[in-house]
């Protein structure tokens, strides 16, 4: 369903480098945590409402994007976006992991992002 090699913006790009600097969280598994606390909001992606432009440019496999979570991943997308057009699966995952990791960017330390999730 996501395809093999996926990106994110540079404006997430740049927040989940800046979270592994301040926890030593790699960006793929803060990815992961974010994808699915956005979930949980009850974010939802509208294709009509997106002009973001995915123009990272660490681009990893999904395998290593996801890890364990590609399945569960990949189920919780096409659940909720069971119409939605197989090129914009990859916007939806990053608009979910854009809008997650706005409430974990400014965690200064491992202890305290720990609370937040």
């Amino acid at each position: 369903m996501l395809p093999n090699r996926m990106q994110l913006s540079r404006q997430t790009e740049e927040q989940l480098k800046k979270l592994k600097g301040y926890t030593g969280i790699t960006p793929n598994v803060a990815a992961r945590l974010a994808f699915f606390r956005s979930v949980e909001s009850e974010f939802r992606y509208s294709p009509e409402r997106d002009s973001k432009k995915l123009d990272g440019i660490l681009i990893l496999d999904k395998i290593t994007w996801l890890g364990e979570t590609l399945q569960t991943t990949e189920l919780v997308l096409k659940m909720l976006y069971p119409q939605i057009a197989q090129k914009d699966i990859i916007k939806a995952w990053a608009a979910h992991v854009e809008d997650g990791i706005a409430g974990l960017r400014n965690y200064r330390n491992l202890i305290k992002f720990s609370h937040a999730i």
